[in-house]
């Protein structure tokens, strides 16, 4: 009986899973077309979400962007030079994904028309979706009425959810603001401020209870307690 129950189980598993990965999240739905800005390409975390499947359309990469990752590439800051490597890179990348067709597009612009304002008419012009991860183009981007997939917005959407009296485990990098307190980040980026720490526990993976959360414009905060473990009597 317990083996029928479990395969009976499993068999609605698979079919719930099946109909995960053929569910397109409303976004995918509103356009043919995804106009990609050069942050989410330097980002390069979309290219992954397109080799899941979630993201089967036309890709467009801009000619601006092209330039401007060139430039970038070629210029004397190291850390953008590595950045804009590597958003080319995922260009390359893009192309290699099967089912997936990208188009550079050589949209007629203004020479006075700086590249968010191109992206913007771009994206309306071809009614597409515009991809982002630059903060002020994606207010802009909203204000005209396009929708916009940003991927730090979804990163937070698909961060796994941590309940109160949960154990944790982190590594207390810093000291935190108040009084024995220390600060550390889970694997997805969510900082935790750890109570009940000691200067000596810095750079020390410590097991922590999830006391509450809070949610700040720059993302979930989470804060939990240390309590170092009790003294068997000898």
């Amino acid at each position: 009986m317990v083996d029928k129950i479990s395969l009976v189980l499993c068999v609605v598993i698979l079919y719930v899973l099946i109909d995960l990965k053929k569910a397109k999240p409303s976004w995918a739905k509103t356009a043919h077309s995804v106009v990609m800005d050069t942050s989410a390409l330097i980002d390069g975390r979309v290219v992954d979400v397109v080799k899941s499947g979630f993201l089967q359309r036309k890709i467009i990469v801009p000619k601006v962007v092209l330039r401007e990752l060139q430039l970038l590439a070629d210029g004397r800051d190291p850390h953008k030079r590595e950045r804009a490597r590597l958003g080319l890179d995922m260009v390359k990348e893009l192309q290699s994904v099967k089912g997936v067709t990208v188009a550079v597009d050589s949209y007629r612009q203004n020479s006075t028309q700086a590249t968010d304002e191109i992206l913007i008419q771009l994206a309306k012009s071809r009614k597409a979706v515009l991809c982002t991860t630059d903060f002020n183009l994606n207010k802009v981007a909203d204000s005209e009425g396009i929708t916009v997939l940003n991927v730090n917005e979804l990163a937070q959407v698909m961060r796994p959810k941590i309940l109160p009296g949960e154990l944790i485990e982190v590594k207390v990098i810093q000291k935190g603001e108040g009084r024995g307190q220390g600060v550390g980040y889970l694997e997805d980026g969510t900082m935790v401020v750890i109570e009940n720490t000691t200067p000596k526990m810095r750079n020390t993976k410590v097991t922590a209870t999830v006391e509450r959360m809070i949610q700040t414009k720059a993302g979930k905060m989470v804060f939990a307690r240390f309590e170092p473990p009790k003294k068997t009597k000898s």
